[in-house]
């Protein structure tokens, strides 16, 4: 039964999630592994004899029939690293987990996917932009991530919920129970459009160290990670440097000089790990989201302004005609315009919202 042994690999001890993965793609399947004479299993690289030597292989069996008991009986489903439900973005993780316990619906590898992390301390400037965050990812086919902690993490989770975004919680600990308490209706909730995660099973506690583990899902299984406010040291920070790592986009919102739950996004943003963020259309825009047929559409239905001078006429078909942004440098020369005079009318127009400044003077239409 390749599902007993899928979990029973979990259990076995000196086996962690890269030495698992390797094993399942030198034998073919979990139950091989089991099944290998000790000859076959010195084979693989990267296991020696002293690991061999201490594989308990039939307390690791013996403890996942007792988890396969709570699974039948909590309605858990498992997802193993080579099963097509297993989030894929996570999957490109070399330090992913072989295995995860899933409660809920939702469809971890929908078309977008976004994390959400922050500070415990959320101040009402982190609440409310969490309120106008998720408001406009709601039209952009997102399922929302996040740790399902107190602070800035359950107020993504709640805004998801009020707004019908799929949202998923990933814990530290197994799904026998709930930390902190006070989630427990928001994650009893989340069920019912998204669900729960935790490559933890039943009996393990919300210990410290389970976190930074926690934060590398988090982090692995979005196209980006948006931190919303935080400080200068807690997860939300770890979650970012773990998302750099993996190559991904991370974004953060900018906060207040001195305020303190802000100063961990200002530095990512001073420090060039993490973009500056302001709204979900720089993220779409950056992340390319805004390219699909929705975007076409709005290029095809774009009407020319009638109250734009001829100079702003002239800047508003040029960048109509190009689609993709163009720098102040390049409008310049294509308008022929002093760069002073350009500089101007470029103001003037996105005052009005006609056009939209990005990173490096760069340029588009609204």
């Amino acid at each position: 039964m390749s599902l007993l042994h899928q979990v029973a690999l979990t259990f076995v001890k000196n086996i962690g999630p890269t030495l698992a993965k390797s094993l399942t793609a030198h034998f073919g399947g979990a139950e091989q592994i089991f099944k290998a004479p000790k000859g076959k299993l010195l084979k693989v690289p990267g296991i020696g004899e002293k690991t061999v030597s201490q594989l308990d292989f039939d307390v690791a069996l013996k403890k996942a029939e007792q988890e396969l008991k709570f699974i039948d009986k909590n309605g858990i489903d498992v997802i193993f690293y080579t099963d097509n439900r297993y989030p894929k973005r996570l999957k490109n993780c070399n330090d992913s987990p072989v295995l995860l316990y899933a409660k809920g619906n939702a469809d971890l590898n929908a078309e977008h996917v976004v994390s959400i992390v922050g500070t415990r301390n959320a101040t009402e400037y982190g609440k409310q932009l969490c309120r106008q965050l998720i408001e406009e990812l709601q039209q952009l086919n997102v399922l929302v991530v996040s740790g399902l902690a107190l602070g800035i993490d359950v107020a993504a989770h709640k805004e998801c919920l009020k707004h019908n975004v799929p949202t998923v919680g990933v814990v530290g600990h197994g799904l026998d129970r709930m930390y902190p308490s006070q989630n427990r209706a928001t994650a009893d909730k989340m069920l019912e459009n998204g669900g729960l995660l935790s490559e933890y099973p039943s009996g393990t506690m919300p210990d410290r160290e389970n976190f930074p583990q926690r934060n590398r899902i988090v982090a692995g299984m979005a196209d980006a990670t948006i931190v919303v406010e935080a400080g200068i040291k807690g997860g939300a920070l770890i979650t970012a440097e773990i998302a750099n790592s993996y190559n991904r986009d991370v974004f953060a919102f900018p906060g207040r000089l001195g305020d303190e739950y802000s100063e961990g996004c200002n530095f990512l943003i001073r420090n060039n790990k993490a973009q500056l963020l302001t709204c979900a259309a720089d993220l779409a825009f950056s992340l390319g989201w805004e390219q699909g047929d929705t975007a076409k559409a709005s290029i095809e239905q774009f009407i020319l302004p009638f109250d734009l001078t001829q100079d702003e006429s002239l800047i508003i078909n040029l960048l109509r005609e190009n689609k993709t942004p163009l720098a102040i440098d390049d409008l310049s020369i294509k308008t022929n315009m002093p760069t002073s005079k350009l500089a101007m009318n470029l103001l003037n127009m996105e005052m009005q919202g006609y056009i939209r400044g990005l990173p490096g003077k760069m340029y588009c239409l609204s």
